[in-house]
């Protein structure tokens, strides 16, 4: 007998752009260095200027460092300001909240977050294999 994860019959979001998944709280937004190839070429900046000016480098297992984005002292993304400034290039990360593991492990998690996410539990019903799909992709 198949093992079916708990939300088999999918799960409804769609993003409002509220922001708040991008504010508030600190975090970590990895990124790919053809992902900061993607965003200076969108900001028309050359790519040492996007790494000056945006990113940083975070430990990551061990000794090993990744590139994330820079956050603003009161922990807001880099990039918002009314708004993602980079949405149609925005890291992969972003771009598949909230379909991230820890948002999916169990039931409850996902309940946790439609509370905090006006998108989740609204709009498109994004179906169980979308989802697993996207959860190939996330880097979360």
């Amino acid at each position: 007998m198949a093992n079916h994860p708990w939300y088999e019959n999918g799960l409804k979001f769609s993003c409002t752009r509220c922001g708040r998944c991008c504010r508030g709280a600190p975090g970590i937004v990895w990124v790919t260095r053809e992902e900061v190839a993607d965003i200076a070429r969108f900001l028309n900046l050359e790519e040492a200027e996007v790494w000056v000016k945006f990113l940083r480098r975070v430990a990551f297992s061990g000794e090993r460092r990744r590139l994330a984005l820079k956050e603003l002292a009161n922990g807001d993304c880099v990039f918002f300001e009314q708004g993602c400034e980079i949405y149609p290039v925005r890291p992969r990360q972003c771009r598949t909240y909230p379909f991230w593991r820890i948002n999916l492990h169990k039931k409850a998690a996902w309940l946790r977050l439609v509370e905090e996410c006006p998108g989740a539990g609204m709009g498109r019903l994004h179906t169980a294999a979308e989802i697993e799909k996207i959860l190939e992709e996330s880097p979360l």
